[in-house]
């Protein structure tokens, strides 16, 4: 899945609930279809440097692997571990703000029955993940790198 794709998607929910009023269902997928976007940026961004970017020059099964080694609440701890990551480039640091407050944000939307959302919230957070998706890619290699290490591998002083 391509994030980009997945934050069209949940604007596309929001503009077909019609209404001034969205339905909350409506409101709740957007809100995890934005937090999926910036979760499938974190998978695509560990296989791209653990394995290459290249499909003629890289093992499809092992760039797999690596998409799917990113286990969603590993990476929300390590994203929150503020003393190494305030060591990596701000667009960094305002990636990992964004997968930790939007993993949140999905809990809630996807799991709290009486949980209620506003249209300019969800507007807000899929905003906010389009911008670190965007950011992303201008970020060294190096640090990308490291960051897919530090939040998918378990740290061995």
């Amino acid at each position: 899945m391509k994030p980009a794709d997945l934050v069209a998607t949940a604007r596309r929910i929001l503009r077909h609930s019609g209404s001034k009023r969205p339905r909350q269902t409506d409101l709740k997928r957007a809100m995890s279809t934005a937090y999926y976007a910036v979760f499938h940026q974190l998978c695509w961004n560990t296989a791209d440097t653990f394995i290459g970017t290249k499909s003629a020059q890289r093992s499809t099964p092992a760039w797999r692997q690596a998409y799917r080694s990113v286990d969603h609440g590993f990476a929300k701890t390590q994203c929150r571990n503020s003393s190494v990551m305030e060591q990596f480039p701000q667009a960094i640091q305002d990636f990992a703000n964004a997968f930790v407050e939007l993993q949140i944000a999905r809990h809630d939307a996807d799991y709290d029955p009486l949980h209620r959302l506003a249209r300019s919230e969800v507007f807000s957070e899929i905003d906010k993940a389009e911008r670190v998706i965007q950011q992303f890619p201008s970020v060294p290699i190096s640090d990308r790198r490291a960051f897919a290490a530090w939040v998918t591998l378990k740290h061995r002083p």
